[in-house]
């Protein structure tokens, strides 16, 4: 399995739980700030937690991909809390690409159903990958169908699948039908697949995007799940699965809730879980990857 520093998706889970186990609240975690630049975005993402601190600056490049290069880049600087003396400085494009997966198993560990078996994922990218061997870090995974827009991208994805031991295969949006987890990893901005189709037994992720006017899934899941966030706070932000729905007034449990067991999560319907990335999740796991040297 990739990781960081020799620390792979189960420790980087966690790492994360450890956190919110502790008693950190994500609410008043500070904002990310985003400024627009000529080529795509620059993100500076800073956090404080325990013994440590640190800052995230990373860009987003959408033209990237295009000339061979990765879509994400940056670095993360791990500070010493109490003194603020620079302790560590790691590849932010990699931190993030174990994070973001190791974040979503964390909340699908406990919204799956107990018998969970068929993983469908949309994407065949970094993040695509990485959701792969986090979810099978945390769930006995059998099946794997992936959707993609590449259909090469998209065949090298089931083959590594298979490789890992799963049934895995191509297939289209449909495939929510017979899905037990569905995860949505891709740069899309509409809606990938059609909501009514998602079984009740079902758990869903989205993780693809923290702009207010981007979504993966469309409001007939929304309105279907019971939902969870990192932190509401950051959801009326940045969630435009959320957000585009008009989810206002509704209960959004966050993940603190989630892994401390005060959340409700229930059978009878669908677990919509929206991830946008938040820095505190960064330094968990930059900590992690420092302490085990």
């Amino acid at each position: 399995m990739p990781g960081v520093g020799g620390v792979g998706p189960a420790a980087a889970v966690a790492a994360i739980e450890r956190v919110l186990l502790d008693g950190f609240d994500p609410e008043p975690a500070p904002a990310r700030s985003a400024v627009p630049v000529p080529a795509g975005e620059l993100l500076m993402m800073p956090a404080a937690a325990g013994p440590y601190a640190g800052v995230k600056i990373a860009g987003v490049a959408p033209a990237n991909p295009g000339r061979g290069l990765p879509r994400i880049t940056g670095s993360y600087l791990l500070l010493d809390g109490p003194t603020l003396q620079p302790l560590a400085l790691l590849d932010g494009a990699a931190l993030t690409t174990l994070r973001t997966p190791a974040v979503t198993a964390v909340a699908l560990r406990r919204l799956a159903a107990p018998d969970a078996e068929h993983l469908v994922l949309f994407g065949s990218g970094p993040q695509a990958y990485g959701h792969l061997d986090a979810l099978l870090a945390v769930r006995p995974l059998t099946r794997l169908t992936v959707v993609a827009r590449d259909a090469g991208r998209a065949g090298a994805l089931a083959a590594y699948g298979r490789g890992l031991g799963l049934a895995a295969g191509v297939g289209g949006p449909e495939a929510v039908a017979e899905a037990d987890l569905v995860v949505c990893c891709t740069t899309a901005r509409t809606p990938l697949f059609d909501g009514a189709l998602v079984p009740e037994h079902a758990a869903v992720a989205a993780v693809g995007s923290h702009e207010p006017d981007a979504r993966e899934v469309d409001e007939v899941l929304v309105e279907r799940a019971e939902l969870y966030v990192e932190a509401r706070t950051v959801a009326a932000r940045e969630a435009g699965d959320l957000i585009m729905a008009g989810v206002a007034g509704r209960q959004l449990w966050n993940l603190a809730e989630l892994v401390r067991g005060d959340a409700l999560v229930p059978a009878g319907r669908p677990r919509f879980f929206k991830s946008v990335g938040m820095a505190w999740e960064d330094l968990a796991v930059a900590a992690e990857v420092y302490r085990q040297g």
